[in-house]
């Protein structure tokens, strides 16, 4: 890749220049400046300022984030190696923190107040990595033009396979990774066959494909798609602009297995200098610092104790699934080839 001159920009008016390794598409923020506590390799890019100032405010831990893909950041860990400077790993999707750890690059953590915290199936069972924030992705519809007494409340994914749908159905392109992960823990939970089913049965209904959830729910709104399936917090940012909006969540398979869910985590990097002070970040980012962590993207805590922000908690309480990390890390590449072959562009 290409050598690039990254920006390090501090909050508070405090702003730097440094060199780092190269790494395409990847931005540097500071709070301390250069000679931060703690380094953030950041995959999650949703408002991670406030929280993280937040953070030193309270403890006088200074952190410094470096952020781009999911792929971009772990080549780095690995390329550093023992002489790397990253303290915290954080990404988005348990695909992505399963991967992770199968890679060798993250530490086992013991800390009581992140077991007590993290719900077991939303954290590493070798407690490598622990979620921190968890989105919904369930069915939206127009209120006008659906009654939820329409949908499959058992299997509400499948039920959008039946016909009555054709020529109804919104939903996000194949190269997603919300579609993928979707896809993925479908087939964990029902097998390979029955999914390739259901994704056959979007496919006939003639699924109308759109390029991200807003323009989807924007359709839904519009009356050019009856339903979709969106993550929970693009239509909370979008009622927060248009409260008149006409869609509405539809708890996904609530008589049945539960909606679909996926986080964002973190984990202490294997080759860290301060885990010490790296895991006192992931359990105040999972305790006192949750709500400072997931309001600004509407995103649900992980941890039950803090309740999500009033424009979520709106949408009502629901069953989610379970999480199977290892399934949608070692089944998105099934997932892909499933989409594929059932003609889901």
């Amino acid at each position: 890749m290409p050598s690039r001159r990254l920006t390090r920009a501090g909050l508070a008016g405090l702003v730097a220049t440094a060199t780092v390794l190269p790494l395409a598409g990847c931005g540097v923020l500071g709070i301390g400046g250069s000679n931060a506590d703690l380094q953030i390799y950041s995959a999650r890019h949703y408002d991670l300022e406030g929280a993280f100032k937040e953070f030193t405010d309270e403890t006088g831990v200074t952190v410094e984030f470096i952020s781009g893909s999911d792929a971009e950041l772990l080549q780095r860990i690995k390329a550093e190696g023992k002489d790397g400077e990253a303290d915290v790993f954080m990404t988005v999707d348990a695909g992505n923190l399963w991967n992770a750890a199968e890679q060798g690059v993250l530490r086992p953590v013991d800390s009581a107040a992140l077991t007590q915290a993290v719900p077991e199936d939303l954290r590493d069972s070798g407690n490598q990595w622990f979620g921190l924030a968890m989105r919904a992705r369930t069915t939206m519809y127009n209120p006008d033009k659906v009654k939820p007494a329409d949908f499959d409340p058992t299997d509400t994914y499948a039920g959008l396979a039946d016909p009555k749908w054709k020529g109804r159905l919104c939903m996000r392109d194949a190269t997603s990774a919300y579609t993928q992960s979707l896809v993925a823990s479908l087939i964990g939970l029902e097998g390979r066959e029955q999914t390739l089913a259901t994704v056959k049965g979007w496919v006939a209904n003639g699924v109308d494909i759109k390029s991200n959830d807003v323009e989807l729910l924007k359709a839904i709104d519009a009356g050019t798609c009856d339903v979709g399936i969106t993550n929970h917090y693009y239509l909370a940012r979008e009622l927060k602009k248009k409260p008149d909006m006409k869609v509405k969540p539809f708890w996904a398979s609530q008589s049945g297995a539960g909606t679909h869910v996926n986080i964002s985590g973190a984990g202490v990097v294997k080759t860290s200098n301060n885990p010490a002070k790296a895991q006192q970040l992931i359990e105040w980012l999972a305790t006192k610092g949750q709500s400072s962590f997931v309001d600004g993207n509407h995103e649900y805590p992980v941890n039950p104790s803090v309740k999500p922000e009033p424009l979520i908690a709106d949408f009502g309480e629901f069953k989610r699934m379970p999480i199977s990390a290892e399934a949608y890390g070692s089944e998105n590449a099934e997932a892909v080839k499933l989409l594929s072959e059932a003609g889901y562009k």
